[in-house]
């Protein structure tokens, strides 16, 4: 590197989005860069502890400790509120880089004002995906039968003709879902394994560099019970955790497993009360440092969120993977395909179903082997040092 560079951040206000971005951000700025992050305000601690410089913005969207049913169900009610959030940030974010624009911009896939601020400034733009990217064919086999109804009401046609009107007030002539779905240059914050149908992924544009995981010694750490011959850490992550009858099942399930110690995280929405009385072997808590329990754990039931499949994958831990919403079911297939995991639906996650699986799943060797696989092919995708290398390969020639 002959001089420090300008790279400017941008992402919403959603763990799920942030978290995977942080250690990438906290190595370019190790690494001499100066970097901006522009971020509500209720992620500002967070990202300033990284080094990187807080733009705060106002966001539309829901916040991160809102109830998930305030997303709506449809897949309009879903994509409209990025839409306007982004045409109504949009302004601030020019306003906050007005006279120190970037020479590289970086962005969260949902972060749609940064690629149009990034053409602006005529400077490069990267993705970086914290969950699976589009393959070859994916129009067709996915979006297309996903769309196929909405595009036909008039509430579709207009979110569309917004969308248009929009990029193209701004210079731009990319179909909207080109525009989302289909960046120049994409860095993939997950493992290929992950990754569905990862043969037909282009390589010259996603780049994969697997989990980009600090120390996280910050969060707390986490100590192993005497006589606990065997943890299990059930999270629903951070956003769906809405579950009390879900976490009464689990209760039932491990709870009275001899010799198994249950670390249960029950989130902000449901109190230790709702639960009932629980065992002496069940820890209950708001809030877990998921990492620290997971390098101990023998057993996680998760969610399969992009976030919490990954860390489960690298510390070789077998799931039980309970999915809520969006990418979280096709994850669980994933990880069930790998032949390190049961997926088991909400629906029929029973406290009998929950044991049988995980009594099947702790003790295969066959299960222990493929995880240790996948750990070590995990291990050569670089994670942070080789995401900060791509980034840094894409900068101006007079910056790298």
């Amino acid at each position: 590197m002959t001089s420090r560079a300008h790279i400017a951040m941008f992402s919403i206000a959603a763990h799920g989005h942030v978290n995977p971005s942080l250690e990438v951000i906290r190595e370019l700025v190790a690494r001499g860069h100066r970097v901006t992050y522009a971020i509500p305000p209720v992620f500002a601690q967070k990202v300033a502890a990284t080094g990187a410089e807080v733009r705060p913005w106002h966001s539309t969207l829901p916040s991160p400790d809102d109830d998930p049913e305030a997303w709506g169900s449809t897949l309009l009610d879903n994509v409209e509120p990025f839409l306007a959030d982004a045409i109504q940030a949009l302004p601030q974010l020019i306003a906050a880089y007005d006279g120190d624009e970037p020479d590289l911009v970086l962005h969260d896939i949902t972060a749609y004002p940064a690629r149009v601020l990034a053409h602006r400034w005529g400077v490069p733009a990267i993705s970086l995906s914290p969950n699976l990217v589009a393959w070859e064919g994916y129009e067709e086999e996915v979006a297309g039968p996903m769309w196929a109804e909405p595009k036909k009401t008039e509430r579709g046609k207009a979110y569309y003709a917004r969308f248009h009107a929009w990029l193209e007030e701004n210079g731009i002539t990319e179909h909207p879902d080109t525009f989302v779905g289909r960046p120049d240059r994409s860095i993939v914050l997950i493992p290929r394994a992950l990754q569905p149908h990862a043969d037909r992924v282009d390589d010259t544009v996603h780049r994969f560099v697997g989990a980009c995981q600090g120390d996280r010694a910050g969060e707390g750490e986490w100590t192993r019970p005497a006589g606990a011959e065997k943890v299990v850490l059930v999270s629903l992550g951070s956003s769906f955790t809405r579950q009390p009858a879900f976490y009464r099942e689990c209760v039932k399930a491990f709870g009275e497993l001899p010799g198994w110690h249950l670390v249960l995280q029950v989130g902000k929405h449901v109190t230790p009360a709702a639960l009932g009385v629980v065992p002496d072997d069940v820890e209950v808590r708001s809030w877990v440092p998921q990492l620290a329990v997971l390098k101990q754990a023998d057993l996680f039931v998760t969610h399969a969120g992009a976030g919490g499949s990954q860390e489960g994958l690298a510390t070789a831990t077998p799931m039980i993977a309970v999915p809520q919403a969006v990418d979280q079911f096709g994850n669980a297939d994933m990880l069930q395909g790998l032949g390190v995991a049961r997926h088991i639906p909400m629906a029929e996650a029973t406290a009998e179903a929950l044991r049988k699986a995980a009594l099947a799943l702790v003790d295969d060797p066959e299960v222990a082997r493929r995880l240790k696989d996948v750990q070590q092919e995990m291990a050569v995708e670089g994670g942070t040092r080789r995401a900060a290398d791509l980034i840094e390969a894409e900068l101006p020639v007079a910056q790298r």
